[in-house]
């Protein structure tokens, strides 16, 4: 396995993979990696030639600088676990080698950016698409992969590749969840032992809304209730809880009859912000 470094040596040494006739494989990451990210390594070895994963912080999509400043940096530990998992290239630039010069360009995703993350977080998707943009043009991949438990993002990124031609085939993949069902983030390691203990909730409720909606509740009454059992316990922060169109994350009244529903959560527990959803 490879670690490269600058932009010019990552295109020199893919280029050279491409004229071999050789797939590319692209798994975009902020690094801390978990077994969420090594199962999308997993795909993209078994879908193509070659594997790619970028490890790079991206200082564009933090609002918060100091959510940016906690943010792990763990190089050395995350290539342990790629090379196992069969990745071939980590592209680990700084933020000097990706932004020379601050971007002056400014994405607009229109109502995709302003409903539940993107109502939290000002700038965060436009930082998002230019990162994505800048590796997708990097690295050229023929596939790209990412989680689904950033359902919003895959929904910008799917319409970025879109709406600007992108030659990539983007493929989101399944949730990965610890044992009692919490879905597996970089941020689950800053909570403490006992927030770590009921963090499961998230997934339990969301689990319960998936019930009463397939039992023919409408959404704003199924909200209310869940909104309700989180006024019950003063260790968490609900941030938003929104019942919604799978594709344009728009507010739907009861499941979705043409399309899939997505139940989307983000709260607050000892201080972390979760995040996560379920789609059917």
């Amino acid at each position: 396995m490879q670690v490269l470094n600058t932009i010019s040596e990552t295109k020199s040494f893919l280029k050279s993979q491409r004229k071999l006739g050789k797939s590319i494989g692209f798994v975009p990451t902020m690094g801390a990696l978990h077994e969420g990210h090594i199962s999308l390594i997993s795909r993209a070895r078994e879908e193509n030639d070659v594997v790619v994963c970028s490890i790079f912080v991206n200082p564009t999509q933090f609002g918060n600088p100091e959510d940016l400043k906690m943010y792990p940096r763990t190089l050395e530990a995350d290539s342990q676990l790629l090379e196992p998992a069969g990745c071939d290239v980590v592209f680990a630039p700084n933020a000097d080698e990706m932004y020379p010069s601050l971007p002056n360009l400014t994405l607009d995703f229109g109502n995709l950016e302003h409903v539940m993350e993107g109502k939290f977080r000002t700038g965060h998707f436009n930082g998002v698409g230019i990162v994505v943009s800048k590796l997708f043009h990097i690295v050229n991949p023929d596939r790209a992969y990412f989680g689904l438990k950033d359902l919003q993002q895959v929904a910008v990124l799917n319409r970025m590749v879109k709406d600007l031609s992108f030659d990539i085939e983007l493929i989101p993949c399944p949730i990965v969840r610890e044992k009692d069902g919490l879905a597996m983030s970089s941020r689950n390691g800053r909570l403490s032992p006992e927030a770590r203990a009921i963090a499961s909730v998230i997934s339990k409720v969301l689990l319960r809304a998936k019930a009463l909606i397939l039992a023919g509740k409408d959404s704003k009454s199924v909200i209310a209730e869940i909104t309700a059992r989180f006024n019950e316990m003063p260790e968490f922060k609900l941030e938003y809880f929104e019942i919604s169109d799978f594709e344009n994350l728009e507010p739907i009244e009861k499941q979705n009859e043409t399309g899939k529903t997505a139940i989307c959560i983000a709260a607050y527990l000892d201080n972390v912000r979760l995040i996560d959803n379920i789609v059917f």
